[in-house]
């Protein structure tokens, strides 16, 4: 990939991030910041864009599966994976969440900054507007999500989901509630114009 695209850093890593893909932000870095993985896990990171999650995932991870619907956010995925050094221990793929997967995959963990804000004006005419566009409510894909991500999930296995205020927590934790999920809060962080993001972690009841 061209040395031209615009680099991002966290901890000792380095991030290039191609136009066409979410640049990594707040709702990124709160997920990040919290991100803990134990040895040996199979993770799975859901809307990977340029890779930063499933490349942080991957310093203890058995595994890292890395998707994402935007074939751009695929080869920037890929480009990262391979300038951290990182790239054989994740496999990226292309797909819209887990129609690609087959439901005897199980993961100990799955990571998803989600699309979340609510857009009246369709405006996924676009790469990086698809990855923070959620339809009218903000929960489109959220919902989507929720009602799939079970069966992929071990026994014991957890989500982090990140979302905001925008696009009602009560009604995600009800949600994942209705699955004979406990959903908590790990952290959050204020935003201007009265938005809290809020990194959920959602797992079955004993």
């Amino acid at each position: 990939m061209p040395s031209s695209l615009k680099r991002v850093y966290f901890d000792d890593y380095v991030f290039s991030v191609d136009e066409n893909v979410y640049e990594p932000a707040e709702d990124s870095f709160l997920l990040a910041e919290n991100l803990v993985v134990k040895a040996g896990e199979r993770v799975l990171d859901m809307g990977t864009g340029c890779g930063i999650l499933a490349i942080l995932a991957s310093r203890k991870a058995r595994q890292v599966v890395a998707v994402d619907v935007n074939p751009y956010a695929v080869r920037c995925a890929k480009y990262n994976s391979e300038i951290n050094h990182v790239q054989s221990k994740i496999t990226i793929v292309q797909g819209d969440l887990f129609t690609w997967l087959s439901e005897k995959a199980k993961f100990d963990l799955i990571l998803f900054n989600a699309p979340y804000l609510p857009d009246t004006d369709d405006t996924q005419d676009s790469w990086v507007n698809r990855a923070w566009s959620g339809g009218v409510t903000g929960r489109q894909t959220i919902d989507r999500f929720i009602s799939e991500v079970p069966k992929y999930l071990t026994r014991a296995g957890h989500v982090l989901l990140v979302q905001s205020t925008l696009a009602n927590v009560n009604e995600t934790m009800r949600k994942f509630a209705e699955l004979n999920m406990r959903t908590q809060c790990l952290a959050k962080r204020d935003l201007p114009f009265f938005e809290t993001l809020f990194l959920l972690e959602a797992y079955f009841l004993k």
